[in-house]
Parts: C-alpha cells; sequence; structure tokens
C-alpha cells in the first residue's frame, strides 16, 4: 500500500500549500484519514521516519555555532522563555493529576517553536538573515539542543564505558573535511552527508546513547567546514522526505478523543501566553517594538519537535501513549493559525504599531535605525551581490553613497572594507517616516523580496521625496504595480546581465582576431 501512504501525503500536503500552510500539516491530516481507514504504521514507516529525525539532527548540529548563541536577545530571550513558559505548562499539568517527570516532559515539549514555519515564512519574505530572522533562528537553535537532550535522556540505554571515548570523534574532523572537499556539489556530497548522519547515530547508539545526540554531533564536526552551507542545503530536502513518514506516523494516532478536545483547548489558550512572555522578554532585552513583534510572530507555535520529543518519550514509558493524538492536533491546529499571521506580519504591526512602541524601552536599543544621511547623495538600499555592486560603481564615479542592510553582519563586512552601511529595516515605514532624504538625489532598492521593494517605494514617495527611485526586479508583473507605487527606474536584472555579456563578448571579438578552426 506504498502508493496509498504516498499519494495521501502529496494530496493533502498540496492542498495544505494552497491555503499557504506548510506541508507538514498535510501530512499529518494524511496519517488521520489512514487512520481512520484503518491503517498502522509498519516497520518501513518506523525505519524511515528514524532516519527523517537523525537527519533533522544533522541539519541543526551543521547550523549550531556557539558564538551565534551566545548573544544576550538570543540567550537570554531564549532560556528564560524555555524555564518560564515550561515551569508554567508543567505545573498546570501536574496539577490535572499527571505525575510530574511526565508533566514537565509535556510542558518543555510544548515550549518549543516550529522550526518548519519560521524558517519557510522567513525564507519566503527574504528575512533569514534579517536581524529578526537571526534572532528567531538563534533562538529556534537553542531550543533543538534542549530538544535533544530529553531525547537524550528517554529510550536510550544505559551508556556503556566505551561512551567516555566518544569526544575522540572530534579527530576525525581533518580526515572527514578533506574528504568533504573532494565529494563534489551533488549525488557525492549528499551521499557523504547521509553517510556519517546515520553513522554517527549508530556509533552513538553503540555505547548507549541517544543516536540523535550522534546525529547532531557528526553535523558539528563538519558545521564550521566551508561547504556546510551547501550541505545543508542538499541535506534539507531529503531530510523533508524521510520526515513525511514520520508524520505520516504522528497523524496515525488519529485525532483526539471527545474527553480529550478539552486539554487540545486548554493548551491552545497558552498560545497567547507564549507569545506574550516571548515580546516581553525581547523588550526588556532592548529590542525595538517592531523587531519583537516579528520574532514573537515567527515563534508562537508549537513544535513539530514537541512530537519527536512525544515520540521517544512514549518510547521509553514516561508518558502515556493517549497524548499522542492530543499534542498532534495541537500542533496542527498552532501552524494553521501561525502561517496566515506570519504571512501578514508587517501589515498586522503596522496596525498596531502605535500601541506597540508604547512598551519600548527608553534607553538605546541594540536595532536602532539611522535617521540622518549626512552629506550623502545617494542611498543604496541591500547591500548583497548588486547593491554592492552599484554601491561601488556610484563611488566610482565620485558620488557619496551610504548603503542600507537588514543583516547586520553583512553592514559590518561593507564596513571593515571602509564602505559607509548601516543596519536599516526598508520594510520598517518608521525608517522612512524619521529618514532625512532632504539632500538625496536618489535611491537604489537591490532588495530581494518584491513585498519590501513595494512597502519602501510606498514609503519613500509618501514622504515626498521627488528624486530617482530605482528599483531591480526578476519578473516583470512586478513593473507596473512598482511605477504605480512610485518607482522612476526598473531594472531587470537576468535581462540587463545578458545584455551587458553580449555587449561584451560583442566588442571583444571586434578587438581580437577569431581563433582560426583548424
Amino acid at each position: 500500500m506504498d502508493w496509498l501512504w504516498i499519494g495521501s501525503a502529496f494530496l493533502l500536503g498540496w492542498v495544505g500549500t494552497g491555503f499557504g500552510l506548510p506541508p507538514m500539516v498535510g501530512y499529518l491530516f494524511a496519517g488521520i484519514l489512514l487512520a481512520a481507514l484503518g491503517q498502522e504504521a509498519g516497520s518501513t514507516v518506523e525505519d524511515l521516519s528514524s532516519i527523517g529525525v537523525l537527519l533533522l539532527l544533522f541539519a541543526v548540529g551543521l547550523k549550531l555555532k556557539v558564538r551565534s548563541l551566545l548573544k544576550w536577545e538570543i540567550l537570554g530571550v531564549g532560556g528564560a522563555h524555555l524555564l518560564g513558559f515550561g515551569a508554567v505548562l508543567a505545573a498546570a499539568l501536574a496539577a490535572t493529576g499527571i505525575v510530574v517527570p511526565a508533566a514537565m516532559f509535556i510542558g518543555f515539549s510544548l515550549t518549543f517553536s516550529s522550526t518548519v514555519l519560521a524558517v519557510k515564512m522567513l525564507e519566503d519574505r527574504s528575512e533569514l538573515n534579517a536581524l529578526h530572522g537571526r534572532i528567531a533562528v538563534g533562538v529556534l537553535i537553542l531550543q533543538d539542543i534542549v530538544a535533544i537532550g530529553m531525547l537524550s535522556s528517554v529510550g536510550a540505554k544505559q551508556p556503556t564505558l566505551w561512551a567516555l571515548l566518544l569526544p575522540l570523534v572530534f579527530l576525525l574532523k581533518p580526515l572527514l573535511g578533506w574528504i568533504l572537499d573532494r565529494s563534489g556539489h551533488k549525488e557525492l556530497l549528499l551521499v557523504f552527508g547521509i553517510g556519517i548522519a546515520l553513522g554517527g547515530g549508530q556509533l552513538a547508539k553503540s555505547v548507549g546513547i541517544s543516536p540523535e545526540v550522534g546525529a547532531l554531533l557528526a553535523g558539528t564536526l563538519v558545521g564550521s567546514h566551508e561547504k556546510a552551507g551547501e550541505l545543508s542545503k542538499i541535506v534539507w530536502s531529503v531530510k523533508e522526505l524521510f520526515l513525511v513518514t514520520f508524520f505520516l506516523k504522528m497523524g496515525l494516532t488519529g485525532l483526539p478523543t471527545a474527553g480529550q478536545w478539552w486539554t487540545v483547548a486548554a493548551i491552545l489558550a497558552a498560545v497567547p501566553l507564549k507569545a506574550l512572555l516571548f515580546f516581553t522578554l525581547l523588550i526588556l532585552f532592548g529590542l525595538r517594538a517592531r523587531t519583537a513583534f516579528v520574532v514573537t510572530a515567527s515563534l508562537s507555535t508549537y513544535s513539530e519537535f514537541a512530537l519527536i520529543t512525544l515520540a521517544a518519550g512514549i518510547s521509553g514509558g514516561l508518558i502515556s501513549a493517549s497524548w499522542a493524538p492530543i499534542l498532534g492536533t495541537v500542533v496542527i491546529i498552532s501552524l494553521v493559525i501561525g502561517a496566515p499571521i506570519n504571512h501578514r506580519v508587517h501589515d498586522i504591526f503596522d496596525r498596531l504599531e502605535d500601541f506597540l512602541i508604547r512598551f519600548e524601552r527608553t534607553k538605546p536599543h541594540p536595532d536602532r535605525e539611522p535617521t540622518k544621511l549626512g552629506a550623502a547623495g545617494w542611498l543604496v538600499v541591500g547591500m548583497g551581490r548588486t547593491g554592492g555592486g552599484v554601491y561601488k560603481a556610484l563611488e566610482a564615479q565620485g558620488a557619496k553613497v551610504v548603503g542600507f542592510d537588514s543583516d547586520p553582519e553583512k553592514a559590518s563586512a561593507h564596513v571593515k572594507k571602509g564602505r559607509r552601511v548601516v543596519y536599516a529595516d526598508a520594510e520598517d515605514p518608521g525608517l522612512w517616516s524619521h529618514l532625512d532624504l532632504t539632500r538625496l538625489q536618489g535611491i537604489v532598492l537591490t532588495l530581494p523580496d518584491f513585498e519590501a521593494k513595494l512597502i519602501a517605494v510606498k514609503a519613500i514617495r509618501a514622504r515626498g521625496f521627488e528624486g530617482v527611485v530605482a528599483v531591480t526586479t526578476y519578473h516583470k508583473e512586478e513593473d507596473e504595480i512598482l511605477q504605480k507605487a512610485g518607482a522612476s527606474m526598473i531594472f531587470h536584472l537576468f535581462a540587463a546581465a545578458g545584455e551587458r555579456l553580449a555587449d561584451t563578448a560583442l566588442a571583444a571579438s571586434r578587438r581580437t582576431p577569431p581563433t582560426p578552426v583548424l
């Protein structure tokens, strides 16, 4: 019946994406449907779902950078939220008669936020490297580390003495790096990644440690390599394929019983508390209301990791299997609610801004934005490859230029090269309403996200700016919308690059005699 499993997952995953939801929601629904049809998870599903979890942990290890976590807005906010929200839920569950260890395990599992939803929405808005994107991803990684600790505490046998030698695997780091250098960019790289992920899991299991910990360690072994980002991308899609079976398996537990729906409702009622605590902590750590609100929206869901830790808790006999349909349903509903909120998060904030900025602290914010541009005559917004090229070209012609970017690390890298580049979020109308534009001749927007460009163009023209507003685009259907908003120049990147290449090639052919063909 493999066709039934695959077909159901594809169909309902497709339907879910049509409503702007992660495919994971559809996979869970597919499992519920299959359970209603009398299907059960066999050994193949169990094996494939285990591989999916190991690859997920391996991917976390690849991205694990301890230095990036040692920031107050990540370590402080993430840690305080885990302890505070987890303790509240655990106490509430214990008050209903659940034994304390089980209540704590369930409560802290529910502190995790959905990595799948947050990363997908941030990526769709091209905001993964923005300050709020980095904070959200940092908190997610911190949660993942805690989840791995919970996984290792259940379902694993007693570690053997051989486990003391496990740190010696880090001596293999140079060898693995050498192999990674010679693994190409496609099939071999993928096979290498899957191989060390599963190998790390099996090695840890053989010495009595959770295989998930082994997969994480395998990821950290090669996480500092220059090809780690490429490896992460190629493993990510395969990991998603294997995780389909995990979500199908969780859905096979079915829907809650009539009596369990009260528990589902009570846990969902805690989502506003989860969001409020995140927003409060982010504000207390000095961030602006906009940054705090967007990060909060990214993290105010229940996580697929809660299902993974739940499965481990059931396997280890710590919690009852009756919790599977409850938490599965809770995760589904929280994602259904969270997806549309994240899709329109900037619009929602704009409507609530006057109320939310009242809670900002009066001290200087680490995410503060500029209000003056000095003697600059040109502003380049988005300092990636295109923006960097525009900046250099303008500077070479004697123009005084300043650059904006929502990625603080990218801005710092440009500053080290002697360029005047500062942090600023172009999607923030407050940036444009407070920015002095009087000396500017023109603004060049090279942002990758269409919505961000549209918001910026509208805000710039709303200020009465009459200079040049040049915008890069990838799709012709965007032209008319941007022009109506006030863009005075549209630049098609790929078309212009092709035209310039043709002109350069023709000019070179006129200067150099063609090579004779013998």
